[in-house]
């Protein structure tokens, strides 16, 4: 299926970024907000992004405005009935994503595919607002849309091969690097992610490391940043909801922290608002100087307070193994490849190219040490670290990673 025009629906930092990378692949995108206000600081937004471009001579001000000319901006439906594929980018609340498939069931066409770019909500619910399940689809861009590479490409329970085969040209087309994730609570790269931020959260709260510690070692792992870093990028309140979805889905090992509940209530969302785990200098974006205030100390001694945590010894592989357990928990499931399971944690999160994702971690540290670990981390912190039994297997097989030639790779 070749995509004429494309349809955006919200025009926020998401929204506005995929019709830019939609008009710079080339294809006439409209973008629709609820009011003309809205529209227009969507367009602006997009603009900023080429902008970007301009001043550093990657492009000129002439391709700017024959880009710029690809993006419409409405406030209805009207002119998507042509559109041969819409992508959702409303905010994460299923009764307004279904709302919003509803209503683009009836206005577009019947062969249009409908997207959505939601990072964890079920694509079989969002598909049942609409008379073409087979036609619906999650096509889950990743923050910012214009500099990040990975697009999971989720089918649902009703979801065509020809719509997820199509999907999967369309985001290709756009320069992107496609993985198919079959649908679970938080699909494939949050689902790994959350583990791991939640226990540097648990390890702060619990007084075993401090901030500034925790961040540096997981930056001495090679992550371009620290844990606390990102968190106050993707902010605190979307990264509390993607938890929620967690914890409903896959129970007690998800439980978040009581200190995300605390820094959320007290109004630090991350860098958006000029405080997270760190405060900003919004003017610069940047991280004040002492980034360990008294309030943020006074929140992890109220969250101690109101959940008292053992005190356990901080190690990176408490994160990392914790991220681990999940991606091998993902690959006995069939959410994903061992390939695009890698994939995903390297041109989702940043993890470096040459170290080659997270199951390439477990088999350059040893699947057996990864299981043993898992066995200690679970002796003294609870289940939340309980051993995938996919990894019991490869082990008394003998399929221990680099050491024996194979792993979850081969390296004969």
């Amino acid at each position: 299926m070749y995509i004429y025009k494309a349809g955006v629906v919200g025009g926020g930092t998401m929204g506005a970024g995929i019709a830019q990378v939609i008009s710079y692949s080339g294809v006439p995108v409209v973008l629709k907000e609820v009011t003309p206000e809205l529209a227009d600081k969507a367009v602006k937004i997009a603009r900023s992004i080429y902008q970007g471009r301009v001043d550093k001579g990657k492009m000129s001000p002439q391709e700017l405005e024959s880009k710029m000319a690809l993006i419409s901006a409405v406030t209805d439906y009207a002119e998507f009935q042509d559109a041969d594929i819409v992508i959702e980018a409303v905010p994460e609340r299923m009764e307004l994503k279904k709302k919003v498939f509803a209503e683009l069931d009836r206005h577009c066409q019947p062969s249009a595919i409908l997207a959505s770019n939601t990072s964890a909500l079920s694509i079989s619910a969002l598909a049942s607002a609409t008379k073409r399940p087979g036609k619906v689809i999650g096509i889950h861009f990743f923050f910012p849309a214009h500099v990040m590479k990975l697009i999971e490409v989720i089918p649902g329970l009703l979801t065509a091969q020809e719509t997820v085969d199509d999907a999967t040209a369309f985001s290709e087309s756009l320069r992107k690097l496609p993985v198919r994730v079959n649908e679970c609570p938080g699909f494939l790269v949050n689902r790994l992610l959350m583990p791991y931020l939640n226990e540097a959260v648990i390890c702060l709260q619990e007084g075993s490391a401090a901030l500034s510690e925790i961040e540096q070692a997981m930056m001495a792992l090679g992550w371009p940043m620290g844990p606390f870093t990102l968190v106050d990028a993707l902010g605190l309140d979307v990264c509390a909801e993607a938890g929620k979805v967690l914890l409903e889905g896959y129970g007690a090992r998800m439980q978040p922290a009581r200190l995300w509940e605390e820094l959320i209530a007290a109004n630090r969302l991350g860098r958006k608002n000029g405080a997270g785990f760190f405060r900003y200098a919004q003017a610069a974006d940047t991280k004040s100087a002492g980034a360990e205030d008294e309030a943020l100390k006074k929140l992890i001694a109220q969250a101690q307070a109101a959940q008292p945590l053992q005190k356990g010894k901080f190690s990176p592989e408490r994160l990392m193994y914790g991220m681990v357990n999940e991606a091998v928990l993902s690959l006995q499931e069939n959410v994903s490849t061992a390939a695009d399971i890698d994939l995903g944690v390297v041109a989702g999160l940043g993890y470096p190219l040459e170290r080659g994702g997270i199951l390439h971690y477990a088999d350059s540290a040893g699947v057996d040490n990864i299981l043993q670990g898992l066995e200690a981390f679970t002796r003294e912190f609870g289940f939340r670290f309980h051993p995938a039994h996919r990894l019991r297997r490869m082990v008394a097989a003998g399929l221990t990673g680099v050491g024996s030639k194979r792993g979850f790779f081969d390296y004969a």
